[in-house]
């Protein structure tokens, strides 16, 4: 069998096996956290853009943007993608280097509420888009994070694999959806290295392929079953010719969906761990940002190469600048999106304490790269001390999980400026019942 159809194989036999407790409730937690990205999202450009350039595709059909207004499907997909991906506060699976929630959510929500599927369907094909699509992200490693943007590419796998279970596929008709889907994956890297809004529309758009993929392997429409491992499949052409047994050989048993890291900061995952570094030696040591003579931050050279905005002056810029959001936490003790208002973006003290932060690579947490995200900080004091504090992980990755309480507050916080307290409380009450909903239409 090729991959494509040992992933189908799977989703197709999972139907057969109940969910444990566990998986659901993380099933659950993703799809809130996910709430919490589209919300903020959906009120902010490019997402505000796409419904003016796709306004005929608005005002009717099955699915709903996520504030509510009818849509196609695949719009529906396409601008909740989106919107998801817009503020960096979307979920991340670390081995993979990839934000299974904003393309595998999208697109499951919105052939979800198009078809009338129950809220337990619904959470078992968040379930099944994120097993396989983390497994191929994975698969295709670091070889592939050096120029493609694994969100666009590996989300079409995520977004195809939760459309095919909404749709019910076939074993055969599921392989064909994932190997169209293979051949959509698109999404470079060049496309966030300067200010653009380019990088929350690979989100939308991979789960708009998925979507499409699947509705049309639903009709007959064939892919090649060979595109993964072939000579001139993803492997070989977008990596450097991945094992993909390891892909396959715990899938049904160890589901990456409890392995999720939620995010704690609003910007981009990679410059997580020097801040909690700088902020935890700040709390430890009571010291001020004026007490600061010199910051050195030392971590993998993917956080450089993705968040190394030197003087960011945008917004999207100083999401993906460690010197800014290290700063930023130092002087304001966190990074959240009152972070890139304009009254932040000019803070004196946080751009005087840019200029006393210098970066390198570290060869050793370079290493550990994409398995661990680590970062060493040392702080110089005017008084001459020097206090120094690895950062082994980030705060939100598994190994220091978000409690439900925080997962909570985080969703309190960037849904109610968007509904308003009580209905973002309202729809909080409805996503911690999702399993028991015959149709999805209370959302």
């Amino acid at each position: 069998m090729y991959v494509v159809q040992q992933f189908a194989r799977f989703a197709v036999d999972y139907r057969l096996r109940p969910m444990s407790r566990e998986v659901t409730h993380h099933a659950r937690r993703a799809v809130m956290d996910w709430y919490a990205a589209a919300l903020p999202g959906a009120v902010l450009p490019p997402a505000t853009l796409l419904e003016r350039a796709l306004f005929e595709e608005l005002g009717h059909g099955g699915a709903r943007l996520v504030l509510g207004t009818p849509a196609t499907t695949r719009l529906a997909a396409l601008v909740n993608g989106t919107a998801s991906h817009i503020v960096e506060v979307d979920d991340i699976f670390r081995e993979a280097i990839y934000h299974p929630g904003a393309p595998t959510i999208a697109a499951a929500l919105a052939l979800a509420q198009a078809r009338k599927a129950s809220g337990a369907a619904f959470l078992r094909a968040v379930v099944v888009g994120y097993e396989i699509s983390t497994r191929i992200g994975a698969a295709m490693g670091r070889a592939h994070y050096r120029h493609w943007h694994n969100t666009g590419t590996i989300g079409c796998f995520g977004a195809a694999a939760a459309a095919a279970e909404i749709l019910g596929l076939d074993q055969q008709a599921y392989a064909h959806a994932l190997a169209t889907a293979a051949t959509f994956a698109a999404g470079l890297q060049q496309a966030f290295r300067m200010d653009s809004m380019s990088k929350p529309l690979h989100a939308g758009r991979a789960a708009e392929a998925g979507v499409l993929a699947a509705l049309a392997a639903a009709e007959g429409v064939t892919g090649s079953l060979d595109i993964l491992e072939g000579e001139a499949g993803l492997g070989r052409a977008m990596s450097d010719g991945p094992d993909w047994s390891r892909a396959l050989e715990t899938l049904g048993r160890d589901f990456h969906i409890t392995r999720i890291t939620f995010k704690n900061h609003a910007c981009c995952g990679h410059t997580f761990a020097p801040i909690d570094g700088a902020l935890a030696l700040q709390a430890h040591h009571g010291i001020k940002a004026a007490d600061m003579e010199k910051i050195e931050i030392g971590t993998y050279k993917a956080a450089l190469d993705v968040a190394g905005y030197e003087a960011p002056a945008t917004p999207a810029e100083a999401r993906f600048s460690v010197k800014y959001t290290v700063a930023t936490a130092l002087t304001h003790g966190s990074v959240r999106l009152a972070a890139f208002g304009p009254d932040r973006m000019t803070d004196t003290g946080t751009r005087a304490l840019m200029k006393k932060i210098e970066l390198r690579v570290d060869p050793q947490l370079d290493a550990a790269f994409p398995g661990q995200r680590a970062a060493r900080v040392s702080i110089h004091l005017r008084d001459g001390r020097v206090l120094s504090h690895l950062q082994p992980t980030r705060k939100g990755d598994p190994e220091a999980p978000l409690t439900d309480m925080e997962l909570e507050q985080k969703y309190l916080e960037l849904a109610s400026p968007v509904l308003g307290n009580d209905a973002a409380s309202s729809l909080l009450a409805t996503l911690k019942r999702l399993e028991t909903m015959a149709t999805l239409d209370a959302l």
